[in-house]
């Protein structure tokens, strides 16, 4: 669940707006910058629970919505799976072989760790890869999960380029940020559309879904308690020992300072948006 790289997006936005650089950094190239964020982003959240809003239940609540509770010897995908809370859900859950898969092994060595002492060692296995370049073979999966990570690629590409992986009736299971009414105010609109200009109603996303070879069989939205009690809560009991053993480094203050915007900003206006959780089946076959 790789929400928190939403972190480096935005910070990636501004660094490329010169005049609201740090005037005290402007002689440190861009590239350095941004892995100077990478490291501080990955110090943060690598001792984090989830990485993303979400919550155990959610997870279980899609995975009945899916149907895959009642069948056997599943292939399964976790893609941004981060630290690996849905992925030990699934392995709970479901008769399946997981690959969980994300681009930072600092946060799969955590689950490789969680999965030992769960004992399902033998059923999750963990892969560095990209999202855009995952190491399956054309209709492998049962069902491929995301929760939280699909932005990264973006909705639609994301969507359509993991369809090939999933076997005829195969499941796609996303939650994906989403404006949960017609009207918003204008400056949430604004930040919104600069950060993610893909994000939409369920009805726009639904749609997409059926345009891309999709067959929608469910529905949520993640209550408020997976975004504070499950995230942004234990993100901020990080903040004090994650500024003390980096030494209030100007970059890791600002990361902070950047989080707790984002955390006001949903507590703000969380009638309005939120995370979707898509569950649809291959179809079109």
């Amino acid at each position: 669940m790789d929400h928190w790289y939403h972190g480096l997006q935005t910070r990636r936005t501004r660094f490329n707006h010169p005049i609201e650089q740090n005037p005290g950094q402007r002689s440190k190239p861009i590239e350095s910058l941004l892995l100077e964020d990478l490291s501080l982003l990955i110090d943060l959240h690598k001792d984090g629970e989830r990485q993303g809003p979400g919550g155990d239940d959610e997870t279980r609540l899609a995975i009945a919505l899916s149907g895959l509770g009642a069948r056997s010897q599943l292939q399964v995908a976790d893609i941004g799976c981060g630290t690996g809370a849905s992925t030990l859900v699934l392995a709970k859950a479901l008769d399946a072989r997981i690959t969980a898969v994300d681009v930072l092994p600092e946060f799969l060595q955590r689950l490789d760790a969680a999965a030992r002492r769960e004992k399902f060692g033998a059923r999750i296995k963990t892969q560095v890869a990209s999202m855009e370049a995952l190491p399956f073979a054309a209709q492998s999966l049962d069902a491929v999960w995301s929760e939280g990570a699909v932005y990264n690629m973006g909705f639609a590409s994301g969507i359509r380029a993991w369809r090939r992986f999933l076997k005829p009736g195969g499941i796609l299971a996303v939650s994906e940020l989403t404006w949960l009414t017609q009207q918003r105010p204008q400056a949430l609109e604004a930040h919104w559309n600069a950060q993610y200009p893909e994000v939409g109603t369920a009805a726009e996303k639904m749609a997409l879904l059926e345009r891309s070879g999709f067959s929608p069989v469910g529905y949520f939205v993640l209550p408020p308690r997976c975004w504070l009690e499950n995230y942004y809560r234990p993100l901020q009991a990080r903040f004090a020992d994650f500024l003390s053993r980096n030494q209030n480094l100007p970059a890791a203050a600002a990361i902070v300072a950047a989080e707790e915007q984002e955390v006001a900003l949903f507590e703000r206006y969380r009638e309005y948006f939120g995370y979707g959780y898509y569950v649809a089946k291959r179809a079109g076959d």
